[in-house]
């Protein structure tokens, strides 16, 4: 699952905020807001959410009798 069923509302993702830099957001309704904020006003908008990087499996524990049929 790429995206997550409850999404702590933050101005990064919103849908009326445009990014300045990674720490200020542009705001329609308040204007420059740190980046982690939100306002009752917010609108997810799932194309600004960068969803964190699975984990990559560790195959150290595994042996090679794990491989045969």
């Amino acid at each position: 699952m790429l995206f997550e069923k409850s999404i702590e509302p933050r101005c990064a993702y919103c849908e009326r905020g445009a990014a300045l830099d990674d720490k200020s957001v542009l705001c329609r309704k308040k204007g420059v807001v740190p980046a982690g904020e939100s306002c009752r006003s917010f609108k997810y908008d799932p194309f600004k959410r960068v969803p964190p990087k699975p984990t990559t499996p560790d195959f150290s524990r595994l042996k090679d009798e794990d491989f045969t049929l």
